[in-house]
């Protein structure tokens, strides 16, 4: 039912990274529950610039789930409270009039605030570089068959391949860990015959950059897979693990 929201936002302010940040309240008034949460940001900092104050940053792009590029941390969850759903495709019904809603950024020593609800994710980049690729000769496309890819394989590979970047599994993690993140690279590219080649050595050079970046460790909390939009499995991390250690020893 179509209903307009008073809410009290309680919103993590910070000018760069070198800057001590704070909590800041605003009020939003008359919100369309039909809004999605990225929505009534826009009015709120539409207000706020007819005021000639200085507006709430925060990431976004798509706006439809698909490029990972939102994600705040909304009463204490990434993404806010609705499981499987982006900031981007969380919309105001699913909170309630004269609620106070607390909006941070997403907390790990490896993502750094660049201002107010923006952190620099740019370590996910550097991981992906150090092994988030396929190394092939190039020329024309083989035909369609000509590697036989079990069912299972292709399916578990395009449920990896959902991940979209976001960081909410760090945030989530006690530990800041990114292994959800890195575990659905390595299966979205190591369960197909293309990816298997470099299979133990791309785990073992994403999983150092990973370290190296200052992510913490996995100790199976599970709140990484509670709280990622895209809903990846824990079993990718498990996945990871193996190819890590096979690489290892080799």
């Amino acid at each position: 039912m179509k209903e307009n929201l008073n809410l009290t936002l309680k919103v993590w302010r910070q000018k760069d990274k070198n800057s001590k940040g704070g909590f800041e309240f605003y009020k939003a008034e008359g919100i369309d529950n039909a809004m999605s949460f990225l929505e009534m940001l826009d009015v709120v900092n539409e207000k706020l610039t007819k005021e000639g104050k200085e507006p709430i940053a925060f990431d976004h792009d798509c706006r439809e789930g698909i490029c990972g590029t939102c994600g705040a941390v909304v009463n204490g969850r990434p993404h806010g409270p609705r499981r499987g759903t982006t900031l981007c495709q969380l919309h105001m019904r699913y909170f309630r009039n004269n609620d106070t809603i607390t909006i941070e950024p997403l907390r790990a020593r490896a993502f750094p605030v660049v201002k107010d609800l923006i952190v620099d994710r740019s370590a996910f980049d550097r991981i992906l570089a150090a092994g988030g690729y396929v190394s092939v000769k190039t020329g024309c496309a083989p035909d369609a068959n000509t590697m036989i890819v079990s069912r299972e394989n292709a399916e578990l590979s395009m449920d990896a391949a959902a991940c979209i970047g976001c960081g909410a599994c760090v945030a989530g993690c006690p530990n800041a860990s990114a292994m959800l993140f890195v575990g659905g690279k390595i299966s979205h590219l190591g369960l197909l015959p293309q990816g298997r080649i470099e299979a133990k050595e791309r785990a073992v050079n994403m999983v150092k950059k990973m370290d190296e970046e200052g992510f913490g460790a996995c100790s199976n909390e599970y709140e990484c897979q509670g709280v990622c939009p895209k809903k990846l499995s824990v079993s990718n991390i498990a996945r990871m693990n193996r190819d890590f250690i096979r690489g290892s020893v080799d």
